[in-house]
């Protein structure tokens, strides 16, 4: 996640667009409302912008319903692509959406409406514009699809409601059907009020949200989840009742502008208001307050408003009250409850572990890659297990009780485990490794081998401790940005602009993205010398050539010097050209590095 935000930030320097999105958030937090942003939006920078985000996204090799994916847009070069989407959104119709049903744990499917990559874009183009100054308006306890905020976010602010507000009693209220249920009138009233007000924009999103569905027809309300805006328009909904909650308590206005939270906190209590704080992601929600009276009472209060302010429905078998000190709740994946802490027993703390949906859903898993590797073992299915394996533990070590969870999975597992053991598809070993040094090297337990690689440890993980978010953090500050993000320092922005605004007509909008990125990676470097280059004096060459079936991908990318460049692809260099391009001046590894690129393209290596 952290890694993605980082690209993020990157891609906005690429493209010169930081300080746009930050002056759109510093204007929102002032109040201001915005009635042209359909200019910027369909700006050169911001759709290129859209493009790089949009091909690095899982989803973009989707199809929809017209057949294409990220490929289809991959071969377009950037005139063409721009040209595309403005004179799509110049009378916007979009195209019917997919339906597919997505199996959920309980047994029941949930549907998904997947856009065409066209449309993709184009709500990809207006979710770079919208976040920033929804992300001004938004309340600091939403967590949800939001930048920089994560699962263990929401779940390490449940835990200080219980060990350090003393929160102990929760009120769960399903909303039956959230995404689609959504009443489109009222979502456009929001935008509206939260600043957005460029009426021609309002019309794309309105026309977006009756996109026709195949089979369904014209939905009269809903956002369909799949749809890359969908997630922010749910948080627009929602926003609404996280500053309902929120005002009943935590920031009820008072007569006295207290400066301590503390003081102002004491203040209240004397109050006959009831304490209460939300914690949401997306649309699963929890409700904290201290009695069982107070959560009665706001359970009824919540569900009502649901109904009445946003046309919702709750589900009455899926909501309840749970008094932590003798029940757990779930929430994200994570069961958790009030414990009395140490042998004096004085106060209470969070005590949680897997919720048992998921911890059967990961064992169940565990056993299917393990069945698969008896029956045909190769080293894709190991190093699938192993990013299976780093990715669980990773979501959850927040829980306190992990490491007993992972050894019962582990003990569920051994049969499958001794299986592979007994027919030498898995080996002791005492082996390591980077991974294993990083991540397991203080932990005692069996090692293996398969098809050559180590098999990460199943039962190998503690509890980590993560403290809560700083509330006011955001990526929309220069100063909060440079602690999570370095900005560019071996590569200049008039580089990039450079290498941005060259003449590449021919080329594909992927092969500039790439090229921007490789120049960036390199640090202006030429991959032969290692000289630093300028973008005059420097060339984005394709390691396999396009004509023998190399693509424009990353990988097939790299930046040279452009004396090299014919070097490479002439067969017979003569020897004039090679003195002119200072052949002899080459080290023998810049010289073993050219002659590799020269044997890739079918030509003998040169001596000097």
């Amino acid at each position: 996640m952290a890694d993605l935000m980082v690209q993020k930030l990157r891609n906005n320097e690429y493209f010169n667009i930081q300080e746009t999105f930050d002056t759109l958030y510093a204007e929102s937090k002032d109040g201001r409302y915005f009635k042209k942003l359909y200019d910027l939006i369909i700006s050169e920078e911001n759709i290129l912008l859209a493009f790089r985000n949009l091909k690095s996204n899982t989803g973009s090799k989707t199809k929809g319903t017209n057949g294409h994916t990220i490929k289809h847009l991959n071969k377009m070069n950037k005139e063409k692509l721009i040209r595309m989407v403005r004179r799509k959104l110049h009378d916007y119709k979009p195209e019917m959406v997919r339906r597919v049903l997505i199996p959920k744990p309980n047994g029941e499917k949930r549907p998904l409406g997947i856009p065409t990559i066209e449309d993709r874009l184009i709500q990809q183009m207006i979710l770079q514009v919208f976040e920033p100054i929804v992300e001004a308006k938004f309340h600091p306890s939403s967590y949800g699809f939001r930048p920089h905020r994560n699962t263990h976010d929401a779940l390490a602010r449940c835990y200080h409601m219980v060990n350090h507000s003393h929160q102990h009693y929760v009120v769960d209220v399903d909303i039956k059907g959230f995404f689609d249920n959504v009443n489109h009138k009222k979502l456009g009233k929001q935008l509206w009020a939260i600043g957005i007000r460029d009426k021609k924009v309002l019309s794309i999103i309105s026309k977006m949200l009756k996109a026709e569905n195949v089979g369904e027809g014209i939905p009269e309300k809903g956002t369909p989840q799949g749809g890359i805006l969908s997630p922010l328009l749910a948080n627009v909904v929602l926003n609404e009742l996280d500053w309902w909650i929120s005002n009943q308590w935590e920031t009820k206005p008072t007569r006295v502008n207290y400066k301590l939270k503390k003081n102002r906190t004491d203040a209240l209590k004397k109050t006959r208001l009831k304490p209460c704080y939300i914690v949401r992601y997306a649309d699963d929600f929890k409700i904290f307050t201290n009695s069982y009276e107070n959560a009665r009472k706001l359970f009824v209060a919540v569900t009502k408003w649901l109904k009445e302010r946003l046309g919702l429905d709750v589900s009455p078998e899926k909501s309840k009250i749970t008094n932590l000190r003798k029940n757990g709740t779930d929430f994200l994946g994570i069961r958790f409850r009030a414990v009395q802490k140490g042998t004096a027993k004085t106060g209470y703390i969070v005590n949680s572990k897997i919720s048992p949906k998921a911890k059967e859903k990961v064992t169940k898993v565990y056993q299917y890659k393990l069945g698969q590797l008896r029956k045909s073992p190769t080293p894709n299915k190991i190093l699938d297990l192993n990013a299976f394996t780093l990715g669980i533990h990773n979501y959850y070590k927040i829980a306190t009780r992990v490491s007993t969870d992972f050894n019962d999975i582990r003990h569920t597992i051994h049969f499958k485990i001794k299986t592979l053991l007994k027919r030498n598809i898995f080996n002791p070993t005492i082996e390591k490794n980077a991974v294993i040094d990083k991540f397991y090297n203080d932990f005692n337990y069996k090692r293996f081998k398969s098809n050559g690689l180590l098999v990460l440890p199943f039962e190998s993980i503690r509890h980590q401790i993560r403290g809560q978010r700083e509330p006011e953090f955001t990526i929309y500050d220069k100063e909060d940005r440079q602690r999570i993000h370095k900005e560019l320092i071996h590569v200049t922005s008039v580089e990039i602009e450079h290498l941005r605004r060259g003449n590449y007509s021919s080329k594909s909008t992927l092969y500039e993205n790439n090229r921007i990125s490789k120049y960036v990676a390199q640090k202006g470097k030429c991959y032969i010398t290692g000289e630093r280059l300028m973008p005059i004096n420097c060339i984005c060459h394709h390691i396999k050539p396009t004509k023998m079936g190399g693509t424009d991908e990353y990988d097939n990318l790299v930046i040279i010097k452009k004396d090299y460049h014919m070097l490479i692809h002439t067969k017979y260099p003569m020897k004039d050209l090679i003195k002119s391009h200072h052949v002899n001046t080459l080290d023998a590894k810049a010289l073993k590095k050219l002659n590799k690129l020269r044997k890739v393209v079918g030509f003998q290596a040169l001596v000097v």
